[in-house]
């Protein structure tokens, strides 16, 4: 992924380290960014890209434990959006030829 990516994703496990899924649930895509000292406008989507691959990995722990009554019955915007980055990765992968695992860079 570009540096922004990697970047966003990078310090949001930071953030995440040692906190409750609660506590890290609650990481927004804007705490990303002021964590990070920033983003251009033009790369808050990583932000939010990072927060909703954190919050669809909280959501798939639960499906198997049952929804804890703090979190929204719907997906968010930012798993949303994480969902459909995958979709498109894994998308372009197949028509491009990529093997399983292999992703071009987003």
């Amino acid at each position: 992924g570009c540096a922004a990516n990697i970047a966003t994703a990078s310090i949001l496990t930071e953030m995440a380290r040692g906190k409750t899924l609660r506590e890290a649930w609650n990481i927004t895509w804007r705490d990303v960014a002021e964590e990070l000292g920033g983003l251009p406008s033009i790369k808050f989507h990583c932000g939010a890209l990072a927060v909703g691959a954190l919050r669809r990995a909280i959501r798939a722990y639960y499906e198997k434990r049952g929804r804890p009554p703090w979190m929204p019955e719907e997906a968010t915007l930012e798993e949303r959006q994480a969902l459909e980055a995958e979709k498109l990765g894994e998308t372009l992968s197949r028509k491009l030829g990529g093997g399983e695992g292999d992703r071009p860079n987003r």
